[in-house]
């Protein structure tokens, strides 16, 4: 399970669903040092878009799993309603993928495509994406 019982009663069955999904990406994919983060997007039509992040040996290369799936959904001309990711545990953690907030770079590009969207927060939840971010970067 990616949630304790007290966090999933927090979510709504779409917003587990979310999670799970993302969830299972990163289980499917996981290799250490490559892929360990699993995000999925949900869009309006239901849809849901799942991706690895890819890690880099140059790190300014590396994509979050965030911004792969955020580009699957725009390719499908999809508008983003939620958000989850995930974190896989290294081998000496044990345990289960774990949700983990989006980082400042992915809230500023989900900002950009999605700024209605919601995002899974550890322990809270869903929140609005602006609440991450209430001063965006602005050109």
């Amino acid at each position: 399970m990616t949630a304790e019982a007290g966090f999933s009663r927090l979510l709504s069955a779409a917003d587990q669903a979310l999670v799970e999904a993302a969830a299972a990406a990163v289980r499917t994919h996981y290799a250490y040092g490559r892929h360990t983060v699993g995000a999925a997007l949900r869009g309006r039509s239901g849809r849901v878009f799942v991706a690895v992040n890819l890690d880099a040996t140059v790190g300014r290369a590396a994509i979050c799993a965030e911004a792969v799936a955020l580009g699957a959904a725009v390719m499908a001309g999809e508008t983003v309603e939620a958000v989850a990711a995930v974190r896989h545990p290294r081998p000496d953690e044990g345990g289960g993928p774990q949700v983990v907030p989006p980082c400042g770079l992915c809230r500023e590009l989900l900002l950009d495509y999605a700024p209605d969207a919601r995002v899974v927060l550890p322990g809270q939840g869903e929140t609005p994406l602006r609440a991450l971010l209430p001063s965006p970067y602005r050109r």
